[in-house]
């Protein structure tokens, strides 16, 4: 086992990885910008580098200052947590070349998966349902034209290399699809360095369900039940739940043994996300994120499984700790996340300085923060405040052990998402589990009731 591990991130989930690695008996690295001196992550870890000034790319984005932070500290390993290098196969690499052992799956494995027209193809021959659409990447107008004509309107173009909503455009007919080809490849270009876009039939109200797998290098793998991630807003989630409370016994049993069959084929080993889109009784693969998860902490709820330790032996080359048939899931589990975002003006990032906070507990509540009072979010990052995991012996109960929660949070000095969401929890529509990606479409908010426009999704 690892002795010391560098964290090549900040907030939350280094503070996460480091509770892990310290109950392991693990020494930990942290990394930080001139922004983070004074953030917990640095408090709680045995040592801290500063690896650059405050903008991404020369701090947190940098390789050669992350690799020569755990060269000059001894670290054995390193963990990328979400975000930022987690899905870099260079990084990963570049990490494994200079001998330093690499907390997640392989660099073949990022590099497949981070192609979603790739990974597509991929799952497609692995037996895998996917959403009828272009093999690959489209060369022109003229070619995407004909795919969605054989597939039929309405159409969703992605980014190849994408995510997070960006490159991404429905079209409704012939018209629509030679402008929404233009601004997803320049919205692609952009974001991504690749202009590639590839088209798929648009599910017109699915549900966003993904599976939590764990594999390591003799071969084991296995699922961890799956989450409901379909509440969203631009393609960003904001609730995740687990169970999916749509799903019936023989439904569920096939999406999570088709996501282990995936995961099979391609030798995953560490902690993966598949995930899915579900339409009634069919449901379909729509990419892989090979990293752990932000919403990661409500399948340990359910599951009482560490998905961190398992990363960190997985990487030692130790076996999993445990067997499908070992996986047992008790009740229900929430989590919102709570950002420094101002719902009222279209979710405009607020950073500012936090003055009094109070965060929730008492019975099946876990907040996983690193905010204090005084400290600053920046506008150089995310502007994540807390996640807020609620577990209840079924799913009302976590439901309104959540709005409990809520009600208990106090964020002074920046405004949040903690009434927004709280507004959500409390919708009937919320509460009978008619949920689609399409849930958040046409909603109006004014600062204390939530109106929602959108059809309930389909059964």
């Amino acid at each position: 086992m690892f002795t010391k591990i560098l964290v090549a991130n900040r907030g939350e989930i280094a503070l996460r990885i480091m509770r892990a690695c310290h109950e392991m008996g693990i020494q930990t690295v942290a990394v930080h910008s001139e922004a983070d001196t004074d953030s917990l992550h640095v408090r709680f870890a045995d040592e801290s580098v500063c690896i650059g000034p405050n903008p991404p790319g020369e701090s947190y984005l940098n390789f050669n200052r992350i690799i020569s932070a755990a060269e000059i500290t001894s670290a054995e390993a390193i963990h990328p947590g979400y975000g930022f290098l987690s899905e870099n196969a260079e990084f990963a690499e570049a990490v494994t070349s200079c001998g330093i052992a690499w907390i997640g799956p392989s660099q073949d494995a990022i590099e497949r998966m981070g192609n979603k027209s790739l990974a597509k193809d991929m799952m497609k021959q692995a037996g895998v349902p996917v959403i009828p659409g272009s093999d690959g990447p489209v060369s022109d107008e003229r070619e995407a034209v004909l795919i969605a004509e054989a597939i039929g309107y309405p159409v969703i173009i992605k980014a190849a290399s994408g995510g997070g909503g960006r490159g991404m455009r429905v079209a409704r007919d012939a018209q629509d699809l030679a402008n929404a080809l233009l601004i997803a490849r320049a919205e692609a270009e952009s974001a991504f360095g690749d202009a590639s876009v590839y088209i798929e039939k648009y599910l017109p109200s699915p549900r966003h369900v993904e599976v939590q797998l764990l594999g390591d290098s003799f071969g084991n793998i296995v699922h961890l039940g799956e989450r409901e991630c379909s509440v969203q807003r631009r393609h960003q989630k904001l609730i995740e739940e687990s169970p999916c409370v749509a799903l019936a016994a023989e439904l569920r049993e096939r999406l999570l043994d088709t996501a282990v069959q995936g995961a099979r084929a391609m030798g995953y080993t560490s902690a993966g996300t598949m995930e899915f889109l579900v339409q009634g009784e069919d449901f379909y693969f729509m990419e892989m994120n090979t990293r752990i998860q932000v919403e990661h902490p409500v399948t340990e709820m359910v599951t009482g499984r560490d998905l961190i330790k398992e990363m960190i032996a997985v990487a030692a080359g130790q076996p999993l700790s445990f067997g499908q048939k070992d996986v047992r899931f008790t009740g229900h589990a929430i989590e919102c996340r709570v950002n420094a975002e101002d719902p009222k003006r279209d979710f405009m990032p607020c950073p500012g300085t936090i003055g009094f906070v109070h965060l929730p507990g008492g019975m099946g509540v876990r907040v996983d923060s690193h905010v204090y009072q005084g400290y600053r979010i920046t506008p150089f990052y995310d502007s994540m405040i807390a996640k807020v995991i609620c577990h209840g012996l079924n799913r009302d109960e976590a439901v309104r052990r959540m709005i409990r929660a809520l009600e208990e949070c106090v964020v002074d000095g920046v405004h949040s998402t903690i009434d927004f969401q709280r507004a959500i929890l409390q919708d009937e529509r919320f509460q009978r589990g008619d949920l689609s990606t399409r849930f958040l479409e046409g909603y109006q908010w004014d600062g204390e009731s939530l109106t929602l426009g959108a059809p309930l999704a389909a059964k």
